[in-house]
């Protein structure tokens, strides 16, 4: 099966290609970005031999008129590469509409009308996904969601300003990804479908942030997460770290019996596990979509490295046993572990949930490509 992603270099668009390449990787993934709707020869090539499009180009912000006008035009791009790469065998769109739709603005109208010049089209299934409010890893702070834009002052150590309260239907990223896929390659019948989100108003969801910050990057204590929506919303928060912060230096406290190193303090369950790594060898190679991962070097020598998806930056951290830091896991984001001493390599692990063998949340990648 191939799957066509528009607009996957945007927020959304990038969360689809990670959903696809993370439980999807039977499906040949093609994606597109903003200059192939600047040509109609790219557009073709890129509509041609696809079983779905998922269609998450568009444009939010800027001028009423170029707001609308440029969300209407890319549909109607869109079919129009469709009908003339493969007129036999239209691909099905399933588009990620917005609730905004029912609101009086121009975004609201142009993405309504997109919507109808795809129901409109002659011989293509069409799926109308209207998703809520979005937020999660990696989103652009002050355009895609109000969560990013906290989350950005709050990492940055700005204080965010509440002017005003409002409800909001918030739904995380990923999960959106997955209904959209799923609209993609199901055999269903096409229509409207809107997936729920979590309903929180703003005051309630900076007063979240603010705890899982202080927390966490003030008192260095792993919160309780009780409901996904808080493990999403931590784990969005935690995004907004530089990888290069991913390392924390450790209090070794001392006395006449030894050493003792506070490695992990949680709120939550999770679990803790050591491991033993001989000379030359790399444990790792993977990443994680939910899990909360923490790495100590207790005895040798060993190198850390991490990428997020998608990314060629990689950053690697030397590490010593004698020089005790943990090493914080984002999720999205490859890592591994090798021992670059001639000793063997005693590594403490934590992670936020006890491990299920039928739900690893454990996905090979290569950090270095």
């Amino acid at each position: 099966m191939r799957i066509g992603i528009t607009g996957s270099a945007g927020f959304l668009g990038w969360h689809v290609k990670a959903w696809l390449t993370t439980f999807r990787p039977d499906i040949e993934v093609r994606t597109s970005d903003r200059d192939c709707f600047s040509c109609d020869e790219a557009l073709n090539t890129f509509c041609s031999g696809l079983d779905s499009i998922v269609h998450c180009a568009g444009m939010n912000r800027g001028d009423d008129e170029e707001v609308e006008s440029t969300n209407v035009n890319l549909a109607r791009r869109l079919v129009r590469a469709c009908h003339d790469g493969q007129p036999d065998n239209l691909p099905r769109i399933v588009y990620a509409n917005s609730i905004h739709i029912d609101r009086d603005s121009a975004y609201a109208s142009g993405k309504r009308a997109a919507a109808d010049i795809f129901t409109n089209s002659a011989g293509m299934k069409f799926f109308n996904v209207v998703l809520p409010n979005l937020f999660g890893e990696f989103g652009r702070p002050f355009y895609n969601s109000v969560v990013s834009t906290f989350c950005q002052q709050l990492e940055s150590d700005v204080q965010p300003e509440l002017h005003q309260n409002a409800t909001l239907n918030l739904l995380h990223v990923q999960r959106a990804a997955e209904a959209l896929v799923g609209c993609a390659i199901e055999e269903a019948d096409d229509g409207e479908i809107r997936p729920q989100g979590s309903i929180v108003d703003l005051q309630t969801l900076l007063c979240k942030l603010q705890n899982l910050h202080e927390s966490y990057s003030v008192l260095q204590i792993v919160p309780k997460l009780e409901t996904a929506f808080d493990r999403e919303l931590f784990n969005t928060l935690r995004s907004y770290r530089p990888l290069e912060k991913s390392r924390i230096a450790l209090q070794p406290n001392r006395d006449d019996r030894g050493v003792l190193i506070e490695t992990v303090k949680s709120d939550g369950i999770s679990q803790t596990f050591v491991s033993s790594t001989h000379s030359g060898v790399t444990r790792g190679n993977h990443y994680h979509t939910r899990k909360f991962e923490r790495f100590i070097v207790c005895s040798g020598e060993a190198e850390i490295s991490l990428r997020r998806l998608f990314s060629e930056h990689v950053v690697t951290f030397r590490v010593f046993g004698d020089e005790p830091c943990a090493v914080d896991i984002p999720t999205f984001c490859t890592h591994n572990i090798t021992n670059v001493g001639d000793q063997p390599l005693i590594t403490q692990f934590w992670t936020n949930e006890i491990f299920d063998m039928k739900d690893r949340d454990t996905f090979p990648e290569q950090v270095i490509l």
